[in-house]
């Protein structure tokens, strides 16, 4: 099967979303979005993520405890939980609409100009899955460099720190606008391409009073031979 530009956009604005929406998944499940490491037990790291606190033991065990309270989060914690979960819902539909618009998806009952307008929204969405999850995971980072700098908090009191979920974060919000951008793309291909099918397509047929010749693709008219009278 050869592929077209058109068709080739859409593939790598579909993988790309894929692989964005996976790196999200990943990102809101695991609890390493903070990490803490104590100077007088090196042997103890303490996480932190949206759902669940542990404590890493070395050669002991990983102890982690749920949150009990939404409400007791801090406010980056409770935002970043109903952003995430939204990116989620948005990034899976983006993906559903941009499946059923693609070039590889055949179906007669989908006309050209919807399959271009699904196309359309899904990659709106995926741009918005995007937004949806760089601004939770850049507003703790923000909060953590805020409270790692902060003054009024003595040298002796560990700090939080950068966990390994925020950089994945930011690797799946970067896949999820590059997806959506060649989604969109692709949508102002299929524009264009729409538009030259009409154009190339007869509007008007030739009249039936009239023969009509066909040559090369156009059509001619023909004019009708007359009757002498005598």
């Amino acid at each position: 099967m050869s592929w077209s530009f058109h068709g080739k956009t859409q593939l790598g604005g579909l993988l790309l979303s894929l692989l964005g929406w996976v790196c999200l998944c990943i990102t809101t499940v695991l609890p390493q979005w903070k990490t803490l490491s104590l100077e007088l037990n090196e042997m103890e790291t303490w996480t932190m993520g949206l759902w669940e606190v542990c404590v890493d033991q070395e050669e002991v065990a990983t102890v982690c405890k749920t949150f009990e309270s939404f409400l007791s989060l801090p406010q980056e914690l409770q935002a970043s939980r109903i952003l995430m979960v939204a990116s989620h819902g948005l990034g899976l539909m983006g993906l559903l609409l941009s499946g059923f618009g693609a070039e590889c998806f055949q179906f007669h009952r989908i006309r050209w100009v919807l399959k271009r307008r699904l196309c359309l929204l899904g990659g709106t969405l995926e741009a918005s899955a995007a937004a949806t999850t760089l601004l939770p995971v850049s507003w703790v980072a923000y909060t953590t460099i805020q409270d790692f700098w902060d003054d009024s908090i003595p040298e002796i009191v560990p700090r939080w720190e950068f966990g390994d979920a925020l950089y994945l974060g930011w690797a799946a919000g970067v896949f999820l606008a590059l997806g959506g951008l060649l989604l969109i793309f692709s949508a102002c291909l299929g524009k264009e391409d729409v538009s030259s099918l009409h154009m190339a397509v007869p509007t008007t047929a030739p009249p039936s009073c009239a023969p009509a010749e066909v040559s090369n693709g156009s059509f001619y008219l023909m004019p009708r031979p007359r009757t002498l009278f005598i």
